[in-house]
């Protein structure tokens, strides 16, 4: 990408939030892969007018514009699917912040009009990006999983807006299956207690070699954001990832992965199976929403 690029790719950035701040952070400094890109605006239900001199659109005016080729869609969850739909229907390159959708059958019919229209449609993964995943992928190569789990504790999320616990923790399912492969559900329970704002999800996955993997999500007033990791292997065990380093510029490296993409430098190999991940990944996280469920 260090190519001086020939056109750059109209981008409008829907919901201005924590991500997608950082995205017009990313999109006005000057980065390799932000010359390609030419941050046109921003979409908001809030009337914001301007930000650093970034103008507001409408919707119907990014669906319309010629000069908007790319969407970065960085609004709560539970609108994903929709705008994903609106902006490839409108011909446009979609990047969308995970997950994706809430439903494995409307990630694969997104698929497929992204297929049919010639368009790149990008599920931001920075936990992949982070020099934790980095370490963790590097100790377990060759190793054989004799059981794991895997712990995510963080302050009440709304569901309405960001959809159920494994859908809006799906980073640290694609951990695991980034880790150790594709994944089958053994049973899952949820425990709530919604006038606390509490919850906690207790997933038993197994691995194709039948390896145990326990997979809890708990959220509730005064936890803090943390990550606790335990694998156990023949020869040994990882109790939790040493301090590796601070994380810079996640959401930039993102970009640069799905600017590759728009220039056509990943092969089909590649996105196949990148896609075949993300699938599956969101049809467990469908599984086990499912599995609570009917358990209620």
């Amino acid at each position: 990408m260090n190519t001086e690029p020939e056109r750059k790719f109209g981008v409008v950035v829907v919901g201005v939030g924590r991500a997608g701040s950082v995205r017009m952070r990313d999109l006005r400094n000057p980065h390799p892969s932000s010359a390609f890109l030419n941050l046109i605006g921003f979409v908001s239900r809030r009337e914001l007018g301007s930000i650093d001199g970034v103008q507001q659109i409408s919707l119907e005016d990014a669906l319309s514009s010629q000069e908007v080729e790319v969407a970065y869609i960085c609004s709560e969850s539970s609108s994903h699917e929709d705008y994903i739909r609106q902006f490839l229907h409108a011909g446009k390159h979609v990047l969308v912040e995970y997950p994706m959708t809430l439903s494995l059958a409307a990630a694969q019919e997104l698929w497929e009009l992204a297929e049919q229209k010639g368009k790149v449609l990008h599920e931001e993964h920075v936990e992949l990006l982070m020099e934790e995943f980095a370490f963790l992928k590097k100790e377990v190569v060759g190793k054989d999983l004799l059981k794991g789990s895997l712990l995510f504790t963080a302050g009440p999320l709304e569901e309405e807006r960001f959809g159920f616990p494994a859908f809006s923790g799906i980073s640290r399912l694609t951990w695991l299956v980034s880790l150790f492969g594709e994944l089958s559900l053994v049973s899952a329970t949820l425990e709530e207690r919604k006038e606390d704002q509490y919850m906690k999800m207790t997933v038993c996955l197994e691995t194709e070699k039948k390896s145990p993997l326990t997979w809890i999500e708990e959220k509730g007033p005064g936890l803090k954001r943390n990550r606790y990791l335990s694998f156990h292997f023949k020869s040994g065990s990882l109790e939790n990832v040493p301090n590796v380093g601070i994380n810079k510029n996640i959401f930039l490296k993102d970009q640069n992965i799905f600017v590759q993409k728009l220039l056509g430098q990943f092969s089909e190999k590649e996105l196949a199976a990148e896609k075949k991940r993300i699938l599956h990944c969101l049809g467990l996280a469908e599984e086990i929403q499912k599995h609570c469920c009917s358990r209620k």
